[in-house]
């Protein structure tokens, strides 16, 4: 008798929640550039602008939620198309930051296996919510899920050094 393998997902939602950790509100502190940023968010929404001002402004912030909000009261002045390619590579090379400067995050992420993992936006809905993450309807999940996919690129890359 066959059985059926079935589809394990690693899903996150809020930081406080199993997985929390995977998302960018989580509270890991990463270095760029020879500065502190108190999350990923903070550093990502930052790397949409060249403008060094805006960019401290967002940095500051005590907040991930904060930065964010900071970073949209800018938008007239961004650099970075939100969901382009060039904001992906940023978004994959915070999370490669985040990552590399706090261990215990790899040996969590290489906890999840071949896991499929995906950001769960819940009842979020919008273009960009649909972009980097998936909720799921009539059980089955919708979206891109570029956050999912992001992580387990970086997972495979940690698997094969």
């Amino acid at each position: 008798m066959e059985t059926e393998k079935k589809n394990v997902v690693v899903s996150f939602t809020k930081v406080d929640m199993p997985y929390g950790w995977l998302g960018n509100m989580s509270a890991f502190k990463v270095k760029y550039e020879g500065k502190e940023w108190l999350t990923v968010e903070a550093l990502f929404q930052s790397l949409r602008f060249d403008d060094e001002e805006i960019k401290e402004i967002i940095r500051k912030e005590k907040s991930p939620m904060g930065a964010k909000m900071k970073a949209k009261s800018f938008k007239n002045k961004l650099v970075v198309e939100p969901m382009s390619e060039k904001d992906v590579d940023n978004m994959k090379m915070c999370v490669r930051l985040k990552v590399g400067q706090n261990p215990i995050l790899k040996e969590k992420i290489l906890k999840t296996r071949e896991f499929e993992i995906i950001e769960d936006i819940g009842s979020r809905n919008g273009e960009r919510h649909l972009f980097w993450g998936a909720k799921k309807v009539n059980g089955e999940w919708i979206g891109n899920n570029m956050m999912g996919k992001i992580w387990m690129e970086i997972r495979k890359e940690l698997n094969n050094c």
